[in-house]
């Protein structure tokens, strides 16, 4: 059977650590003279992941092994996401409707709709959402504000990193276990085999852009 990608996550054992990094791109020069800035700042903004598993025997580290082998590299593509915060704080669910309300396709904020009137917390600042158009999962979204829906259930929430593909009106939404879609950073991948049959493992990862 062919490997379709992106991949889920083995789950024979779950993550030790995953440090989240948020990289902005911004040029900073500064006048040796006066100590004057000017800032530049440039649309790239991703995500990037170093993970780390317990040390683990070895019938439990082979679905990992596999799982990273059968990425070939930064070729193919698994979704990733933050293991603690699988829920919004907010009232936003799954189970309600919410959709994307107009085209976007840059910028820092996306309005949505929903069938939550007057919610207030719909979203809180921290919480994720993992947005699907075309049925192609598009970007893993932070939300940086705190914010309510209106009285007919619209709302709009500044975001990070930028929209930086086209998303359409009526796109999925997730607000529970949002996940991004993310590459390995290096071509070659190494574990470490123990005296007592014990394996570590740990891997660098890029958002799939």
């Amino acid at each position: 059977m062919a490997i379709s990608y992106p991949l889920s996550l083995p789950t024979s054992i779950g993550l030790a650590s995953i440090t989240l990094r948020a990289e902005n791109t911004v040029a900073v020069s500064q006048s040796p003279f006066t100590g004057d800035q000017q800032i530049l700042k440039y649309p790239k903004e991703m995500w990037t992941a170093s993970v780390t598993l317990p040390t683990i025997q070895k019938d439990l580290a082979e679905p990992w092994v596999s799982f990273l082998l059968s990425l070939r590299g930064s070729y193919g593509t698994f979704y990733l996401n933050d293991p603690l915060r699988t829920t919004p704080q907010g009232s936003a669910r799954d189970t309600d409707t919410i959709a994307v309300a107009s085209n976007v396709s840059s910028g820092s904020s996306i309005s949505f709709d929903s069938d939550q009137n007057s919610a207030t917390d719909y979203l809180k600042a921290g919480d994720y959402i993992q947005v699907t158009t075309g049925g192609t999962d598009v970007q893993l979204f932070k939300v940086l504000q705190d914010v309510d829906t209106d009285g007919t259930g619209a709302f709009t929430v500044d975001v990070w990193p930028n929209v930086r593909t086209s998303i359409t009106t009526s796109s999925t939404v997730n607000v529970e276990s949002a996940k991004g879609v993310f590459r390995l950073s290096k071509n070659t991948q190494e574990w470490s085999i123990q005296v007592g049959n014990t394996y570590n493992i740990s891997f660098e990862a890029m958002e799939a852009i």
